[in-house]
């Protein structure tokens, strides 16, 4: 059970102009924004600027749109990032963890990943007692599970959701390719 967060399957080339990597900047700094709005900031028309939205967003670069929301505001003052590792590296203990995962809420990010542990999650807990009682013990239900190493969040230094994008740009402004995933 793979999701979206890294498809790396089958890929598709799009070419990505000068205007196209100024109107996504614009919109991961403000997706509410109205076609008018990015427009006039990325000197193109709110036609234009439509236009490259949909190519953009058909292409697969553009995935969905979002309101992020502040936990502590919402009472989720305690944030967790957890090292889980399996008891065996084969069969279907990888799949059924991730189908137990994808059903819990608190667990805002999974990553399957090489090294110490086979999966890190980022999981999000109204305090210490909810994280322990109902989330960290959920977890170590799951069948596979062998150990579960959590480190508890003290201070956010650096929180972004937007990608970086300076690869992508060309010094003459020419159009680039991408790679997107279908």
């Amino acid at each position: 059970m793979h999701n979206s967060c890294m498809n790396q399957e089958k890929y598709e080339d799009l070419l990505l102009d000068k205007f196209d990597i100024s109107l996504l900047a614009a919109l991961q700094k403000d997706a509410h924004a109205t076609n008018q709005q990015v427009g006039e900031r990325i000197h193109l028309s709110a036609s234009q600027v439509s236009r490259r939205i949909q190519r953009l967003e058909s292409g697969g670069i553009i995935r969905r749109y979002v309101a992020l929301l502040d936990p502590a505001a919402l009472g989720l003052g305690v944030r967790a990032i957890s090292y889980v590792t399996l008891s065996r590296h084969g069969g279907d203990e990888g799949l059924a963890f991730e189908r137990e995962i994808a059903a819990i809420p608190e667990v805002l990010d999974c990553y399957s990943v090489a090294g110490e542990s086979d999966y890190i999650l980022q999981i999000v807990a109204a305090d210490l007692g909810v994280l322990s009682d109902s989330v960290l013990r959920v977890l170590t239900r799951i069948k596979g599970v062998a150990n579960i190493r959590s480190n508890i969040v003290l201070n956010c230094i650096k929180s972004s959701t937007e990608l970086p994008l300076g690869h992508i740009g060309r010094a003459d402004g020419a159009a680039r390719k991408v790679r997107i995933a279908l």
